[in-house]
């Protein structure tokens, strides 16, 4: 099999039995595992070992926590608490781009958004999410070590992505920054209705910094509006069996399609991050929805609801990014 193949199987596989595994434990943000399985697979090398997982478990629990910190000083000092999350979204962001690591600035950027807007409601609501988070990790992590040997790599791991210059890592931090502040102080004034719009948020900050805001509007629109005919198509495949094997089998055959234009086997005129987001996307409307049937709600109703409020986002994205960029242009030539 070839190695673009085994990345493929190895991509679509791991999110699958992620998703498997976090629908069948009764999690409360399911959705959450392949998500991140994606995140943690997507790189081309093996999977961490039992001893770099338990460190990896450690260091994230006290990343996360800085949400738990950060939860009392918004509620009772809220000029300081929202400049604290500014600060810390931008080291999130810059941790993304000098650092070249993608999944610890995303776990950084959620601890600062989605636990401090979920500690607006209770603080034990704040601990359960930091708890499904890491329980996510775990299951994200378990699966790639059961389905690496299946499809391994190369002895040869491709070489490290070019690194941009410091002081344009601060600049796309900011930008990034910019774009998901705003987000998260309206997701302040309902944190469980726009929970699902600020990891969208968070997609599309970690996705701004690595795109120029002359290909905005494909990346960023495009790939919502994608993102939303899958998730249509998606939940009409899995109502024909409504059931977890069923859920599982359509995420394997969904995300199999999608990773391979995401590794470049299947010919597309998008690029990796254009498909990353559709993937990401995909997960963040089908899995609240699913969880709206299961309780009694009208999934339809909500799903054209987050997506209006995802294309929104998107919209507002990409045009603080075209903005800010001008402005950039702007300064440089006085």
């Amino acid at each position: 099999m070839l190695i673009s193949t085994r990345r493929v199987f190895r991509l679509s596989t791991t999110i699958s039995l992620s998703l498997a595994a976090g629908y069948a434990m009764a999690l409360e943000l399911p959705f959450l595992a392949p998500i991140f399985g994606f995140m943690l697979t997507a790189a081309p090398k093996p999977p961490m070992g039992l001893k770099a997982l338990l460190g990896v478990l450690i260091v994230l629990a006290i990343m996360l926590s800085s949400g738990l910190i950060l939860t009392p000083i918004v509620l009772n000092y809220a000029v300081t608490g929202l400049l604290l999350v500014a600060l810390g979204l931008f080291s999130a962001n810059y941790i993304t781009l000098n650092l070249g690591k993608p999944p610890i600035g995303s776990l950084l950027t959620i601890g600062v958004t989605l636990i401090v807007m979920m500690g607006q409601v209770s603080f034990t609501l704040a601990v359960t999410v930091v708890q499904e988070l890491m329980i996510a990790i775990f299951i994200v992590v378990v699966c790639q070590w059961l389905v690496y040997p299946l499809f391994p790599e190369d002895d040869v791991l491709p070489p490290e992505p070019k690194k941009p210059q410091p002081l344009e890592s601060s600049w796309l931090a900011a930008r990034a920054t910019l774009t998901t502040f705003p987000v998260f102080l309206l997701g302040l004034t309902n944190p469980s209705f726009y929970a699902p719009t600020i990891m969208k948020s968070v997609a599309l900050g970690q996705q701004v910094s690595e795109t120029s805001a002359k290909d905005a509007g494909w990346e960023l629109l495009g790939s919502t509006f994608l993102a939303g005919i899958l998730a249509i198509l998606f939940w009409f495949c899995l109502k024909l069996v409504p059931n977890l094997w069923m859920f599982t089998l359509w995420t394997f055959a969904f995300t199999t399609w999608m990773s391979a234009k995401f590794y470049g086997i299947f010919p597309s005129r998008f690029s990796p991050s254009f498909w990353q987001n559709v993937v990401i996307t995909l997960f963040i409307l089908v899995g609240p929805a699913v969880a709206d049937s299961a309780n009694g709600k009208d999934p339809y109703k909500a799903f054209a609801v987050r997506l209006g409020l995802f294309i929104m986002v998107t919209l507002y994205a990409w045009l603080a990014m075209v903005f800010l960029e001008w402005l950039k242009e702007r300064s440089l030539q006085k």
